[in-house]
């Protein structure tokens, strides 16, 4: 098996609440838009991030844990600077992200804040002056 990821596939609530968030709100452009029931968009050179509405995912995948917390699983956006931090979570907030944390200087010396997806999922934005952090800008 190669070691690679095609496919980060969440389950949501509100597709159409995903869809304005993702596509109008932030900007990027769906690769598959099937409204009511899943939204692609391509997230880097091989990898697709897979919105299902929750109905399609249980289908299909079997149920979703629920309960209260956050889901145990972070999505990161990596860029080269910590002013480019600041400036994607003020687009995420424009965009009616929730729960905006701002950035701050972390102890593994990198930069980085979170905000939640309307369906509660947490993105990191963050700057890591690592090789790993730098292996992942485009």
């Amino acid at each position: 098996m190669d070691q690679r990821i095609s496919f980060v596939t969440l389950a949501v609530p509100d597709i159409a609440a995903v869809r304005r968030f993702y596509v109008d709100g932030l900007g990027w452009t769906a690769a598959l838009d099937v409204p009511g029931e899943v939204l692609m968009v391509k997230v880097g050179d091989r990898l697709v991030l897979s919105l299902w509405s929750e109905a399609g995912f249980e289908a299909e995948v079997g149920p979703i844990r629920r309960g209260d917390g956050l889901a145990p699983v972070t999505l990161a956006h990596n860029v080269a600077t910590t002013a480019l931090v600041d400036e994607v979570l003020a687009t995420a907030e424009a965009a009616g992200a929730a729960d905006v944390r701002p950035a701050v200087q972390r102890d593994w010396g990198g930069y980085s804040g979170y905000f939640s997806d309307p369906a509660g999922f947490r993105w990191e934005v963050a700057f890591n002056p690592g090789p790993i952090g730098q292996e992942v800008l485009p």
